[in-house]
């Protein structure tokens, strides 16, 4: 194995670890930081692989934009978090089986397809960032998908603001 196989794989149970971490951590703000933290070795996955513009777009969107989202939502509508609730719903087991069939159903829908032995196609001339960019900016490509995600996440961020607005006010009528 070679230096930047080992770096991949260690990278990639990182992120691995990081993302069942953040599904399964008690603590919003943790589970939100071992978030960021697999955006970031995603990003790292994105640079040993030499996919430049990926990585920007991971640390400045993914990493940058939505998971400060996360954080700001988590700060703005924490409520007390009460030990007796369980965090775990009684079927847990049953969906995380079911989940596990998929996995294994996709896995072996992908195993049988026949793109992993084919090379990939030559990378065109034009620069890809220019390409990207009139891309992003056209109303017949993604133009119309960039502003609805801004609208998203603008709309997230005032129900975040209303929801813990709300909440203040019934801790002060209390």
């Amino acid at each position: 194995m070679t230096l930047e196989q080992i770096l991949f794989l260690v990278f990639a149970l990182i992120g691995l670890g990081l993302a069942l971490a953040s599904v399964t951590m008690r603590n919003l703000v943790r589970s939100a930081f071992a978030l960021i933290g697999c955006l970031f070795a995603v990003a790292a996955l994105f640079a040993m692989l030499d996919a430049s513009l990926f990585v920007v777009a991971q640390v400045a969107v993914y990493v940058g934009a939505i998971a400060t989202l996360i954080v700001l939502v988590v700060m703005l509508t924490r409520l007390e978090q009460q030990e007796r609730i369980p965090q775990t719903h009684r079927y847990w087991p049953a969906a995380a089986l079911l989940a596990a069939v998929i996995v294994a159903g996709v896995a072996w829908g992908l195993w049988q397809y026949g793109f992993f032995d084919q090379t990939p196609p030559a990378l065109p001339a034009a620069d890809p960032i220019v390409e990207l960019g009139r891309a992003l900016v056209d109303p017949e490509k993604f133009l119309i998908p960039f502003e609805a995600v801004s609208v998203l996440l603008l709309s997230a961020l005032i129900g975040a603001v209303l929801v813990a607005g709300g909440a203040n006010k019934k801790e002060r009528t209390e």
